[in-house]
């Protein structure tokens, strides 16, 4: 691999004599092959992970095994830099022996982490599940260590030719994520870790058949026959399981039913979708509970459970008869329907059916559902759930995409715009909410309803309200009145009607033009008569007395006791609260009657409307901001401020764990990172680094880089759901478009190698300029192409991607390629580690940064990161002295 390009001489570069590896040309091929399908298995089997982990447990806590893991390629980088001789000398068996071990180590994981028994609902009572935690973190780093082992010894011997070896890796990397997404319509998630372990196999034959030599073929065989067999033949035979799904996700309680049983099952990019039957299935969500007195009996029979990632359950109604649907009167779905006689409805977001049927069995002329996921609606269109459910999809007009979208473009109006439940169990779960994009509630998405009704038309918006203190539903509440007050504020105050019922579910109503006195009446009565409370009507008299009492109490409820925080209940007697239980709600007002959260309620909306919002939303215990297209978050509730003193009380933040465990990720990922960079300048530093010039820019350099790519990346995946309406084809779209295009870049800035000094600070400012307007209107293209045909979407948003990806190929390996020659081998793999670990620092800081200011910075800070590598690059150039001074080979010598 001794024919790197002619560079010309430039007298303040010297090369260093070359130690590259001299590959024949079938050796070579196979290197680049090896390389790009072994990145590939890497690549896959973190996504593997992460959605074994979205099935079996939470997603957030695969994302922090799979995060930390990843330190394995910085741990790699110290060692390497420290024995480099060695691994300089040896690289051949090493890398032979790190591929082959990949695969057997990546099965051994699984099943281990399998059978460990984590659960993260006693994460914080149990001292044990900290240690399995653990535990799962050092079993998943044995496979990504083997990986970056692999990696780092090619790279040590190609660092002349940089550029071509590192294309492989990102183009392989690309193109396999795209062979990930296909298998996970061939593979069920149990047995998804075939694709990374395909990959492999092909990357270890390539190997063998290029530089590893063919005599590898057998060992290979062996751990291919140890990787498959131990997944598909040992785990079965000993009852090992390949997903233990924890006994808290919704799909467990199903399976736990005497008469469950599985009706339909499904695997695809949209999710893992199964659908139980069972007599003990009931679903009737928000329903009043004067059902009970009112109604003889239920339905029997009537519902199928559907899961997605075994979160659940939606429910799936039977085709019902009209007496059968009595209790329909009972939901809070049927609010528009109180006033709208006739109605053109258009439901947002189809999902189990329920406000489909609701609309169908209360008068509605024409009903229109969306549904983006396509998952759900091939599973409707079965013959098990279309003769279930009397093929409801035939009664309306289906659009194969998200309503917000439809909205956006279609001309008709629409007098009932609903979009009830869209979460199929609430926005409240044991286990903690990962940061996910909730696009359907932003203040953008509200104002297309709302433009989108006919004159007096309806928009419904039914959340679950099970939160004490209250969360989603504030967050709600300030985005509604956001887009009201921007759509028609003359009206804002008689434009809403609002109702709730405890710890269920809660209602928004808003009216295009205001809602007339007899159409108030109408709906105070229904609400009085199914006994919900009250929360926002125009006329409704809010006592401001209750106002610090309550905000006071949830402060002291969160925070008693806590640095900075009021004293605990009984330190003194004004405060005092003997005799009830702990953590049991604050008093709302004198009169306990009215629940506290009934009255934040209330006081929300006074506050909204009149236009105080912002001075309560300061005093309130969690954050309330309003849900936007930069911001488009449910969760994040812990104020930042706040964050060290809810430490020692995290028993009563489940729900946030996803957020409070990306700080956690970015701080071990900061500690453990600084420890790794510094091993090898302590180990080293007067045979290795005090003869190197540019060391404090050479890593920052590479720091930028690396923290830069990664939070491009993560900006943009969670900016393509907008478009491409489902997290996982919004990864593999930005993730393959990213590398493959990356990877041109890397394989063309061989050819500007000798005019890097002139090209480099353009390209950089190239970048800088690119994501700086990214930043400010990528939502804008993206919603623009959401309404268009999927597989055009799909192609749109791989080509939205390719400018700043193609230039951001250009200076990781024009950097390298400039070590490598100058001799600069220890900083050469010590700044491949640098890369590695600020990768994962910036994939953990990018959810921190979007969920606090917003998806735009983080592709701002990702484009100023750029910026700031631009002056560091010139000291990654630069030469030591020692060799500048030496007889040497300059530059472009023959």
């Amino acid at each position: 691999m001794n024919d790197a390009s002619p560079i010309p001489a430039d007298a303040s570069l010297i090369e260093a004599p070359s130690d590259d590896a001299v590959l024949t040309a079938r050796e070579r091929v196979g290197l680049y092959f090896a390389v790009g399908l072994g990145a590939g298995a890497v690549i896959a089997l973190q996504i593997d992970i992460m959605r074994v982990f979205s099935v079996s447990s939470w997603a957030h806590f695969g994302s922090l095994v799979v995060s930390l893991a990843m330190l394995g390629f910085g741990l790699t980088s110290a060692v390497m830099t420290v024995a480099k001789d060695w691994f300089a000398r040896h690289w051949r068996g090493a890398a032979t022996v790190a591929l082959g071990l990949f695969g057997p180590l990546a099965v051994a994981a699984n099943l281990y982490v399998q059978r460990l028994g984590f659960n993260a609902i006693f994460l914080v009572s149990d001292p044990t599940q900290k240690w399995k935690l653990l535990q799962m973190f050092l079993a998943e780093l044995m496979p990504f260590l083997a990986g970056a082992v692999f990696l780092g010894c090619v790279f040590l011997k190609s660092n002349r030719t940089f550029g071509r070896v590192y294309f492989a890796d990102l183009a392989g990397s690309g193109l396999c994520g795209l062979i990930f997404l296909l298998a996970m319509y061939v593979f069920v998630p149990a047995n998804l870790i075939a694709a990374p372990l395909m990959l492999w196999l092909a990357a270890c034959s390539a190997w063998a058949l290029g530089p590893g030599g063919r005599a590898a073929l057998i060992p290979y065989a062996v751990a291919g026959v140890l990787a498959f067999g131990g997944h598909f033949v040992l785990a079965p035979a000993f009852g090992l399981k390949t997903l233990a799904v924890n006994d808290y996700k919704g799909v467990s309680y199903a399976r736990k039913f005497p008469d469950s049983k599985r009706v339909y099952e499904s695997a695809s990019p949209f999710g893992y979708l199964e659908v139980y039957s069972s007599s003990y299935l009931h679903f009737a969500p928000g329903l009043s509970d004067n059902a009970g007195f009112s109604l003889p009996t239920m339905p029997a029979n009537a519902y199928l459970g559907m899961y997605i990632d075994s979160d659940g359950p939606i429910g799936i109604m039977r085709d019902l008869t009209d007496k059968e649907t009595a209790y329909f009167r009972f939901l809070p779905m049927v609010y528009p329907y109180v006033i709208k006689s006739a109605p053109k409805t258009f439901i947002i977001q189809f999902g189990g059916g329920i406000s489909t049927e609701v609309a169908l069995h209360s008068g509605a002329k024409d009903v229109t559902v969306a549904e983006g996921n396509q998952a759900v609606l091939e599973a409707f269109r079965s013959p098990v759930l279309r003769d279930f459910t009397g093929d409801i999809l035939s009664k309306v007009r289906v659009i194969p995409y998200e309503g917000r979208h439809f909205l956006a473009g279609a001309k008709e109006k629409f007098d009932v715009i609903d979009l009830s439940l869209a979460d199929s169990v609430g926005l409240s779960n044991p286990g903690g909410f990962a940061i996910v994009e909730k696009f359907p509630y932003t203040k953008e998405a509200m104002e297309t309803y709302m433009r989108a009704l006919a004159p007096d038309g309806v928009l419904s918006v039914t959340l679950w309200n099970k939160e004490e203190p209250p969360k989603s539903v504030l967050k709600l509440y300030a985005t509604m009145a956001a887009a009201a007050r921007d759509v028609d504020s003359d009206h804002l105050a008689n434009s809403f009607f609002v109702a709730s019922s405890y710890l269920s579910t809660a209602t928004v109503l808003y009216k295009n033009g205001g809602f007339t006195p007899e159409e108030i009446a109408k709906l105070r009565t229904h609400t009085r008569a199914m006994s919900f409370d009250e929360i926002y009507y125009p006329g409704f008299v809010y006592d401001p007395s209750q106002t610090d009492a309550t905000l006071d109490g949830y402060v002291q409820q969160i925070f008693a006791g806590a640095d900075g925080g009021p004293p605990e209940p009984g330190d003194n007697a004004a405060q005092s609260t003997e005799g009830s239980d702990e953590g049991a709600p604050p008093p709302g007002k004198a009169d306990d009657s009215v629940l506290p959260a009934t009255v934040m309620g209330r006081l929300a909306w006074h506050a909204l409307i009149a236009g105080d919002w912002p001075d309560v939303a300061k005093r309130y215990v969690f954050n309330t901001r309003a849900l936007t297209n930069d911001a488009p978050y449910f969760a994040a509730y812990v104020k930042t401020g706040d964050l060290l003193r809810v430490t020692d009380r995290l028993e009563l933040l489940q729900d946030e764990w996803g957020y409070l465990l990306i700080w956690a990720t970015l701080g071990v990922a900061c500690l453990t990172a600084a420890v790794l960079l510094v091993i090898p300048v302590l180990w080293g530093w007067r045979s290795i680094f005090s003869r190197s010039r540019g060391k404090a820019l050479t890593v920052l350099y590479f720091a930028c880089l690396g923290a830069g790519y990664i939070m491009v990346e993560v900006g943009l995946i969670a900016h393509f759901v907008m478009a491409l309406g489902n997290p996982t084809i919004s990864a593999s779209v930005l993730i393959t478009g990213m590398l493959v295009f990356s990877g041109l870049g890397a394989l063309t800035s061989e050819r500007i190698l000798p005019f890097m000094r002139a090209v480099m600070p353009a390209i950089f400012l190239a970048i800088g300029g690119l994501l700086l307007s990214y930043a400010l209107f990528v939502n804008l293209a993206l919603d623009g192409i959401a309404a268009l045909p999927y597989g055009e979407r799909l192609v749109l948003c791989f080509l939205l991607i390719a400018p700043p990806a193609f230039l951001m190929g250009f200076p990781m390996p024009t950097a390298m390629t400039t070590l490598g020659r100058l001799g600069k081998d220890h900083l050469f793999i010590w700044a491949w580690g640098v890369n590695g670990c600020f990768s994962v620092i910036g994939a953990a800081a990018a959810p921190v940064i979007a969920t606090n200011f917003g998806l735009g910075a983080v592709i701002e800070i990702a484009g100023f990161a750029y910026l700031l590598a631009l002056p560091a690059f010139f000291g990654v150039i630069a030469v030591d002295k020692s060799k500048s001074e030496a007889p040497g080979e300059a530059f472009g010598s023959p």
